[in-house]
């Protein structure tokens, strides 16, 4: 079978550093320029998440070599598989596994990685959808899984989400809304309580309550918490968190350590929940990315969801480092 040709140019977004320093810069790349895989893909969309703005700006421990094209999501249509698991023109997705980071990511037109690292898009789905939910949504549909399968049913009781304006927030909101949850939103950027509310939020406490809550063990209010912030937040969070309740921590935008006590474990039996996207077993992706399509259709992240050229990306990295990016950023990887 004659495999389809590449094109011998394509555009891609490199973060480059060398005895100049550190820069991000487009560059025109030939198939040669490619990593090792058996499978290429035609990127169609990428999207903004924290962790590609700290790669995009240089910031120290994403990217593990360089040049390196950043962007942890992609999105498109296989070119070839050398594995024939997927046929030519196939529509699948890719969040984690190291791309962006370890390995050229979805910052580019063409992309080679490993076809057991795709999903297949759902049914009734597209490229755009997908990347509006992205690793930010994949990743609270992993959270808010994990809070289930530890028992949080609806009318179990109050459900916090911290950092909710953002990307993995504002999607745990919306899902946990969905499953039927009494929703609490806390967030430091007050005047998005409409829009969380618009999400499902049925409650919202600012961002400053929650590292405010000093003792071990404070009054009992939380059934259950996606924390996309760390630090301080989550350790109240956990002192609050009501008997038997969980925890899901999914994200360090507040700092990466924890100053807390045992108390919450042992004397409440409070199960904290690491979250890892990156490396999550497929049989789980795919569940997750099924649930997503059925809990998350296009028409309700319409409102929560902006499509940027690849051009912005530079000047998006920076806003989403600073808290200005709400809801979800879908990059059109042709513009």
């Amino acid at each position: 079978m004659t495999q389809p040709r590449l094109p011998e140019r394509f555009r891609a977004l490199r973060a480059v550093k060398d005895d100049a320093g550190f820069r991000a810069e487009f560059q025109q790349l030939t198939p040669a320029d490619l990593p090792g895989g058996d499978t290429v893909v035609r990127v169609t969309h990428s999207s903004l998440n924290y962790k590609d703005g700290l790669a995009v700006t240089g910031r120290p421990g994403v990217l593990r070599s360089y040049p390196m094209t950043p962007g942890i999501d992609l999105a498109g249509t296989v070119v070839s598989d050398e594995t024939g698991t997927y046929q030519p023109g196939a529509p699948v997705l890719l969040t984690g596994w190291g791309i962006g980071e370890r390995q050229d990511g979805g910052y580019a037109e063409y992309a080679r990685v490993r076809s057991e690292w795709l999903v297949p898009l759902p049914g009734g789905t597209g490229a755009e959808w997908a990347m509006s939910v992205g690793t930010a949504g994949f990743t609270a549909m992993l959270a808010v899984l994990s809070l289930e399968d530890h028992g949080l049913t609806p009318g179990s009781g109050e459900v916090l989400v911290t950092g909710a304006a953002g990307g993995v927030g504002s999607t745990a909101v919306a899902l946990l809304a969905a499953a039927g949850h009494t929703v609490t939103a806390s967030t430091g950027r007050r005047e998005e309580e409409a829009y969380l509310r618009s999400l499902g939020a049925a409650n919202v406490i600012g961002r400053e309550e929650l590292p405010g809550l000093k003792r071990p063990l404070e009054k009992e209010r939380w059934a259950g918490v996606v924390d996309s912030v760390g630090g301080e937040t989550l350790a109240g969070a956990l002192a609050s968190t009501r008997a038997h309740g969980s925890v899901a921590a999914c994200g360090l935008a507040g700092g990466s350590a924890l100053a807390t006590t045992v108390f919450p474990f042992i004397l409440r039996g409070v199960n904290l929940l690491g979250i890892d996207s990156v490396n999550c077993p497929t049989p789980r992706r795919r569940a997750a990315w099924e649930r997503l399509a059925r809990d998350l259709p296009a028409d309700k992240l319409a409102d929560v969801t902006q499509v940027r050229p690849l051009s912005d990306v530079p000047a998006l990295a920076e806003e989403i480092l600073a808290g200005r990016v709400r809801g979800r950023t879908v990059i059109d990887v042709s513009r």
